[in-house]
């Protein structure tokens, strides 16, 4: 494999999305923004000092909502144009100077929540019985009152709100825009590297030299980096402490959870019960690769490779579509008519090139489509990855359907479960179409190193060391890069005993992911995940209600919290049930792999 990666101006156009469906033209952008600025001067200019009555609220309200949405879509359209080409300076500029103004209009009108925070609990009452699309945003007021601050330190905070972000931008800078990765050589043959390609292609690299001088030259590039990030890591904790501090909240893990709607408790569960019992299963997945692969020792470096490398099918983008179509196809005719409408009018962006955003990710603007970022490699599991992004698109294509735009996001701790959800779809529609013994295993090995291992390994173990830096924050203390080094080893060497050897470089992973830019987000995949193996059985076992039941959660968006959504969907995450049982379902699936395994062997 020598693969060059292109320049974003050397794509095949049709492999990219098509940003004109936020807004045709640039004057049609710069228009909307004029618009938002002027009614953020409407705004205030009418409502400010006057949110004393249930009617006044709830039409400030409604404006703001309106205001709302060319906000999103303006912010949208910069981010995504960023997010292809990091190295493009004027998209830069573009996106840099829409936060500052973005930054000046949430300032300007903090006033609102300020307003209504310290205004008569029953006069909010009223207004929340008058307006139903206000509802949800009125009772997250009076839910966020006891941790309000002067409403001159709420301007201030929301003035900042650009600069506050600015650890996330200087990440991606560092990683997407300066590291050149340059090639690495293996027995005289150059190979190229990037971000992308280390994480695309050589982690799942069945060579074992290649796969290994790829991690070495990786992670010796990452390692140059470490103090910068380290210090822009320590900058964005640091400012999470300070927020949690200013609005009262004992631990910056309770400031961080608020928003999530769920109890401290079952976070650290998805944490703790992760840890101690899924490990056993893992473990036993290594062993396999290493006899599999005949491989001395098994490696941090040698967890992505497959079960059978040499089978894993090629695939086309146009080829995967049939796949997508007949696995999902199950979630109904609107669910499908999204599906049709993310090929046929671009709403994904499959190309790889320099300067791209890694892993995948879904952007879901109300009032357009959703978009969906991947870097194709041509490999069957990127049906999985679509289909996981997807299921973002095909929630949101749903909730913003049936609900206004203060209602459409669910909590975070949920938020995952639907893109989860058609991974197992997926895995369910190939394993019943296929009789081929190899087929099967690939597909339940895809299973395990992609779904399970991405959600309940890779981001369950960032959740575990995560827990550990905020508990140093939230004792006074401070990380540096050799303390996030140790905290990281000691995480993976808890999960992974001496099944595995944790070498010289494994430690550095903490600087890969930007979930820790999110908030407490790593966790949310394991408890997403959770919710949908429990709800993909339902599907296997009772069909049509169980499917019904779901889509009615997808519809709801975010006017339930995520106990109330998952009992919608038939699931009780306030036992420990859901979560053994997955643990379970995972310790099965790996058993089932070793079955077909020693099967194959003997034929």
């Amino acid at each position: 494999m020598s693969k060059k990666i292109l320049g974003r101006e050397d794509v095949d156009v049709s492999l990219t999305w098509d940003l004109t469906a936020i807004f045709k033209t640039e004057e049609q952008f710069e228009e909307a923004v004029k618009k938002a600025v002027e009614l953020t001067d409407e705004i205030e200019k009418e409502y400010k000092g006057r949110l004393k009555e249930a009617k006044v609220i709830n039409d400030c309200l409604n404006k703001l909502g309106e205001l709302q949405q060319l906000m999103v879509l303006a912010s949208s359209y910069t981010h995504l144009a960023v997010s292809v080409d990091q190295s493009n300076s004027e998209n830069q500029g573009r996106h840099m100077k829409l936060s500052n103004t973005l930054s000046s209009i949430r300032s300007r009108l903090s006033f609102i929540d300020s307003e209504i925070i310290q205004g008569d609990e029953e006069v909010i009452k009223e207004a929340i019985k008058a307006s139903d699309i206000n509802k949800g945003y009125l009772e997250d007021i009076m839910r966020n009152k006891p941790y309000a601050l002067h409403p001159e330190v709420e301007k201030t905070i929301s003035a900042l709100s650009g600069a506050l972000g600015s650890p996330y931008r200087i990440y991606n800078l560092a990683k997407l825009a300066d590291m050149d990765f340059g090639t690495f050589n293996v027995d005289g043959k150059e190979y190229p590297l990037s971000f992308v390609l280390f994480e695309g292609e050589w982690e799942y690299e069945a060579d074992e030299k290649i796969r290994r001088a790829a991690f070495d030259a990786f992670s010796k590039k990452i390692k140059e980096y470490q103090n910068t990030i380290a210090g822009t890591y320590q900058t964005q904790i640091q400012k999470e402490k300070t927020m949690a501090t200013l609005r009262g909240y004992d631990s910056v893990i309770d400031y961080l959870l608020f928003p999530q709607k769920i109890d401290r408790s079952l976070y650290d569960r998805q944490i703790d019960l992760i840890m101690e019992h899924l490990a056993p299963h893992m473990r036993k997945y290594a062993k396999l690769l290493q006899k599999i692969h005949g491989l001395d020792e098994m490696t941090f470096a040698d967890l992505k490779i497959d079960v059978d490398s040499e089978f894993e099918p090629e695939i086309s983008v146009e080829e995967s579509k049939p796949y997508i179509m007949k696995a999902l196809s199950i979630l109904g005719d609107d669910y499908t008519e999204a599906l049709n409408r993310a090929y046929d009018e671009r709403w994904i962006d499959f190309v790889q090139n320099k300067g791209k955003s890694t892993g995948a990710f879904c952007s879901s603007p109300y009032g357009a489509h959703p978009y969906i970022l991947i870097s194709w490699t041509e490999r069957m599991r990127e049906v999985f990855v679509l289909a996981h992004e997807l299921g973002h698109a095909g929630h949101f294509y749903l909730a913003q359907k049936n609900q206004n735009i203060f209602d459409t996001r669910p909590s975070t701790y949920f938020v995952e479960a639907p893109s989860t959800m058609n991974e197992m779809l997926m895995a369910n529609y190939l394993m019943k179409n296929t009789d081929d013994k190899r087929m099967k295993r690939w597909v339940l090995s895809c299973m395990i190193s992609r779904t399970y291992y991405h959600n309940f390994v890779t981001h369950l173990l960032e959740a575990h060391y995560q827990r550990e830096v905020y508990r140093i924050i939230d004792a006074g203390g401070s990380v540096q890069a050799a303390k996030l080094n140790e905290l990281k080893r000691k995480t993976l060497e808890q999960f992974w005993g001496d099944t595995v050897k944790i070498n010289e470089g494994a430690e550095l992973t903490w600087m890969r992911q930007p979930h820790y830019y999110m908030g407490l987000y790593p966790y949310t995949y394991s408890a997403g995940l959770t919710v949908a193996t429990e709800v993909s059985k339902r599907i296997l076992n009772e069909g049509q209600v169980a499917i019904d039941d779901w889509k009615e959660v997808l519809k709801a968006g975010g006017t339930k919290t995520p106990v109330e959504l998952a009992q919608m969907a038939g699931v009780d995450i306030t036992t420990d049930k859901p979560l053994l049982d997955t643990i379970a379902h995972i310790g099965n699936i790996i058993d089932e792999i070793i079955q077909l395994t020693d099967e194959l062997e003997k034929e």
